[in-house]
């Protein structure tokens, strides 16, 4: 088969494999993933998305679209088909208002922060500033600012998207208005958005991050003080409880290294030293072993994470799960499962919702219904390939035992591998999926855009 004819009306590159370039781009973050498409059209504009998407479509070839790489179930790479990496197109624009950003498809939420910070906005993002806007926002998007401006997807204004059949339309509140609600949390069934608009907001500059690590076999006391903590504070803290063990890492004191600890790492959206105030009683459940909490820039507050998860390295398998409530007695189911963790590279967190992030009302975004009060995700990393069937079944059973616990959803940024039956539909509601059914098949009919969390269309005539 000859790919001549993309390459030349291509303004990126298209690499095929046997070279240094190929093999570097097909590499995503989480290592367990190893793919060789037999393509990889590296997209400079909506011109070279549209370009791929035809040949594929023409060629037959399954499409994997990657924006920052990072989900963990590794659906930006594919086996034999082609890869569509919109990295090259990570331009952000600042809008003169200073109420929206404009960004590429292809732009990391580092690349978003770099370009809006400087005037003191932020929009909300994730954790961790490698992670792609794409992925993060089409499946909802769960960050610091959620509980005073709520995911992500709740701050998208408007997309351009090619479609299928390789055309670019515009979803706006006035234009394809059934797509833009699709794309809020949806996922990526519906087309490649080459562009996102989304809404920003005044930030202050230094924040407070409170971070205390308290040993975690004090975790049975210290997590009901934190949720009761939670349970009363402003709109403005967001947080979430996390298990992990302190690394044996010369930026770390010797004597804590390869303690167990849970730490309450929680953000306060506004003035630092009111949220200093507000956030105090976390640093004092007890004696921690190590507080990481400070004044810092929401810049480097958005980055403080990526040493933990380096591109590749890593072998990862994470799944989530909503929680009903978090009485005593699934603190302590969950605390059971957690000291059985085979790898000490492992995290698993409580998170937090409320504020904003729940006011939105259940029909409003493809997300659902925001009736969750609590996540939980089990976070497995490891590094040697043996290891990993030790790992997958830890997280697969804990998630499994936790599920009389659950509301029975899911956050589909954190999937598993993407297996399992009804994994979507039990992740947005049923209800959700239906609607979402009836708006790929305008948009998708074919299913051109499977690999993802995927919907399938409608079959029934409309």
């Amino acid at each position: 088969m000859s790919h001549d004819v993309l390459r030349s009306v291509l303004r990126g590159e298209l690499l095929e494999p046997g070279t240094s370039a190929y093999d570097a781009a097909r590499v995503v973050w989480n290592g367990l993933i190893d793919r060789r498409p037999a393509l990889i059209a590296r997209c400079r504009n909506a011109a070279d998305v549209i370009a791929a998407v035809n040949h594929a479509r023409t060629h037959r070839l399954t499409i994997a679209v990657r924006s920052g790489g990072h989900n963990v179930a590794g659906y930006a790479v594919c086996d034999d088909g082609l890869m569509i990496d919109m990295s090259p197109m990570n331009a952000v624009h600042i809008a003169p208002g200073l109420d929206r950003v404009l960004i590429e498809g292809g732009a990391t939420w580092g690349d978003v922060d770099a370009a809006t910070t400087p005037f003191r906005r932020a929009t909300p993002g994730g954790l961790i500033s490698m992670t792609g806007v794409a992925g993060l926002t089409l499946s909802g998007g769960i960050g610091w600012l959620r509980g005073t401006h709520g995911l992500s997807c709740d701050n998208l204004i408007a997309a351009d998207v090619v479609t299928g059949d390789g055309r670019l339309i515009r979803a706006s509140e006035v234009e394809n208005i059934d797509l833009l609600w699709a794309l809020k949390g949806g996922g990526g069934n519906f087309g490649i958005v080459v562009n996102f608009e989304l809404r920003l907001h005044e930030i202050a500059d230094p924040v407070m991050f409170c971070a205390p690590a308290y040993p975690e076999e004090h975790a049975v006391d210290v997590i009901p003080q934190w949720r009761d903590h939670m349970a009363s504070a402003p709109d403005e803290v967001s947080g979430l409880a996390e298990f992990s063990t302190i690394p044996s890492d010369q930026a770390y004191p010797e004597q804590t290294w390869g303690r167990r600890v849970i730490t309450l790492a929680t953000v306060y959206d506004g003035p630092a030293e009111k949220g200093e105030r507000v956030m105090q009683p976390l640093r004092a459940l007890g004696e921690p072993l190590l507080d990481f909490s400070g004044q810092m820039p929401y810049r480097e507050l958005q980055s403080i994470y990526d040493g933990l998860f380096p591109k590749g390295r890593d072998r990862c398998y994470w799944k989530s799960t909503y929680l009903s409530g978090l009485g005593d007695d699934v603190i302590g189911a969950i605390i059971e499962r957690l000291i059985k963790r085979p790898s000490e590279m492992t995290y698993a967190s409580i998170w937090k919702f409320g504020g904003a992030m729940q006011r939105v009302a259940s029909d409003a975004t493809a997300f659902g219904d925001r009736n969750i009060p609590y996540m939980l995700s089990l976070d497995a990393i490891w590094s040697d390939p043996s290891d990993d069937d030790a790992n997958i079944s830890w997280v697969r059973n804990a998630w499994q035992d936790m599920q009389p616990h659950s509301t029975g959803r899911l956050y589909l940024n954190f999937p598993g591998l993407g297996e399992g039956d009804n994994l979507v539909r039990n992740a947005l509601g049923a209800e959700t999926y239906s609607r979402l059914q009836k708006i790929k098949r305008v948009y998708d009919p074919e299913n051109i855009f499977h690999l993802n969390q995927n919907i399938a269309p409608d079959v029934r005539l409309s």
